[in-house]
C-alpha cells in the first residue's frame, strides 16, 4: 500500500513574507479608521437638537426637574432655544460671542433697556427706542453713541457674523410729512443706525437695514409700558453660511 502521509520535516515557512500578516492588519485598522471618520462627518446634528429640545419641553413641564434645568442655566431667558452647543459645553463662535453680548449688557447696567438673546443659533441684541431716538425722530441720541461704540467693538471682534438691523415701533399712528407712517419711520431708523455703522468701520456687506413698523410687537400694545417695549432696534447676528 502507498504510504500518502507528509514527514513533517520537510514543511517550509518563507521567513520573509511574514511582514505580510502585520501589512494587512495595518490596512484592516486604517480601513476601520477611515469609516469611522466618514460616519463623523455625516452626524445629523439637526435631529440630535430637535432631540434634546423636546426632553427640555418634558423637563419644563416637570417641577420636580427643575434643578436639572438649572444645570443649562436658563434663569436668564427661559424661551431661548438650547443648542447642542449647550449641552455638550463645546465652546464655538456662536456661543463665545453670545458670551461677549452678555458681558457687554451687563456692563452697559441698562438691562431694561439693553438685552441679549440666543436663539435659532442667532445673536440678538435689543436696543430700546426711547435710548437711541427722541419719539417721533430718526436722528440718534447723542447719548446712544457710547453704547453703539461699544457694540461695534463687538462686531469687530466677530467680522464673520453679518448684521441684520430691524427697526420696530408702537401702534400709535404716526403721520408727519417727514414719516407718513410707522412704516417710514421704523425703516429710516434702522437705516440710520446702518450709516452710523459703516462710518464707524464696519463693511457695508455685512449690513442690512428692515423697518417692520408695528407689525411685530413683543408684547400687545395695551400700556404705555408694552408700547416703549415695542419700540426697539434689534441687531441679528447671524454667521456668515458663505464664509464656512
Amino acid at each position: 500500500m502507498k504510504d500518502t502521509s507528509y514527514n513533517s520535516s520537510f514543511i517550509t515557512y518563507d521567513d520573509d513574507a511574514t511582514w505580510l500578516i502585520t501589512y494587512a492588519d495595518l490596512m484592516t485598522i486604517l480601513l476601520v479608521f477611515f469609516v469611522l471618520l466618514y460616519s463623523l462627518a455625516f452626524f445629523e446634528k439637526e435631529k440630535y437638537e430637535e432631540r434634546v429640545e423636546v426632553i427640555m419641553r418634558q423637563l419644563k413641564q416637570d417641577h420636580e426637574s427643575k434643578g436639572g434645568m438649572e444645570l443649562f442655566d436658563l434663569s436668564a431667558d427661559m424661551n431661548r432655544k438650547i443648542s447642542l452647543e449647550d449641552i455638550t459645553g463645546l465652546r464655538s463662535r456662536e456661543t463665545a460671542l453670545f458670551k461677549t453680548a452678555n458681558k457687554f449688557v451687563r456692563k452697559t447696567g441698562k438691562g431694561k433697556n439693553i438685552t441679549s438673546q440666543f436663539m435659532d443659533g442667532k445673536i440678538i441684541l435689543t436696543v430700546s427706542g426711547e435710548t437711541l431716538f427722541s419719539s417721533g425722530s430718526a436722528s440718534l441720541n447723542p447719548g446712544a453713541l457710547p453704547v453703539f461704540n461699544q457694540m461695534i467693538q463687538i462686531f469687530d471682534e466677530f467680522p464673520e457674523f453679518i448684521i441684520n438691523i430691524k427697526g420696530h415701533t408702537d401702534s400709535i399712528p404716526i403721520s408727519t410729512q417727514a414719516f407718513p407712517s410707522n412704516w417710514e419711520l421704523s425703516a429710516i431708523r434702522a437705516t440710520t443706525v446702518l450709516k452710523y455703522l459703516i462710518s464707524k468701520g464696519i463693511s457695508p456687506q455685512r449690513l442690512t437695514a428692515t423697518g417692520y413698523g408695528d407689525i411685530m410687537p413683543r408684547v400687545p400694545n395695551t400700556t404705555d409700558e408694552n408700547r416703549d417695549r415695542n419700540r426697539r432696534v434689534e441687531f441679528v447676528l447671524e454667521k456668515n453660511q458663505t464664509n464656512n
